[in-house]
């Protein structure tokens, strides 16, 4: 079932929180639900060079508190907040509710997020650069940043080929049936002139073994939560510690060998 289920909806509630937080009676639940899809679908379209990853929706009464997971938060913002402002405007218009907030997160670490690295993809293929350089040099700096594997799959009109097909390209692991395994999964397309490019990118960045808080906005968009100190802190110090292991070695090998040509 790994293979089949969507990773981020087979991990809601074990390590990874919903993006859209509010309760829902039998009546409003569905106008809120469309209202969560509009907001989604309008803000990705209005900000279409904004670095999205992901849009988090919470409600309090009366109130609608949107935040934007961003690599590129100056070009949400605007100068002096200006372009903010008018975004804001805008969904008050949209939802027809007068106290709206936006909140700004930037990503750090865009490399590793799969929306980021799809949207890249996707606009590198839409540049005509062939499909498999672009999966290659995005491969490359997610294992460069620290991914323990990330595979990627395009499908269509490859290369503007006659008859469309399907091809994976994978590097490290992605266990997708270990629901432990913080796995980041985005599917995203292409708009070429020759047709539609499908994109899956699925990016594993290790194990959760402690108990995570299940917040969003806490998780990855500060890159400081608990989750933000987990990858950043720990798993990067073993990382760094496993480079200069290797290099106490390679360097005390080289050492001992230099020792004995010298003497």
């Amino acid at each position: 079932m790994g293979q089949k289920t969507n990773p981020i909806g087979a991990r809601l509630g074990i390590i990874r929180g919903w993006e859209s937080n509010w309760f829902g009676s039998k009546k409003d639940y569905s106008t809120k639900l469309i209202e969560d899809h509009k907001i989604r679908t309008y803000l990705m379209a209005r900000i279409n060079k904004g670095g999205i990853s992901k849009i988090v929706i919470e409600r309090t009464l009366g109130k609608l508190i949107i935040t934007i997971h961003t690599s590129k938060p100056g070009i949400i913002i605007g100068k002096g907040g200006n372009e903010v402002d008018r975004i804001k405007e805008e969904l008050k218009k949209l939802t027809g509710k007068d106290d709206v907030q936006i909140n700004i997160l930037e990503i750090r670490r865009p490399e590793l997020d799969a929306n980021i690295v799809g949207d890249t993809i996707a606009k590198q293929i839409e540049n005509r650069i062939n499909y498999k350089r672009a999966i290659k040099m995005a491969i490359a700096s997610a294992l460069r940043m620290g991914a323990e594997g990330i595979k990627v799959k395009v499908s269509g009109r490859l290369g503007g080929a006659e008859i469309a097909r399907s091809e994976e390209i994978k590097q490290g692991r992605t266990p997708l049936h270990t629901l432990r395994m913080d796995i980041d999964y985005a599917n995203v397309f292409a708009l070429t002139v020759y047709g539609k490019i499908g994109i899956k990118v699925w990016i594993c960045k290790g194990e959760v073994l402690a108990k995570r808080d299940l917040n969003p906005n806490i998780i990855s968009g500060k890159e400081g939560g608990p989750m933000g100190d987990r990858r950043e802190g720990r798993g990067g110090d073993d990382r760094r510690g496993g480079g200069d292991r290797g290099g106490d070695r390679r360097g005390g090998g080289g050492g001992r060998g230099g020792d004995r040509r010298r003497g």
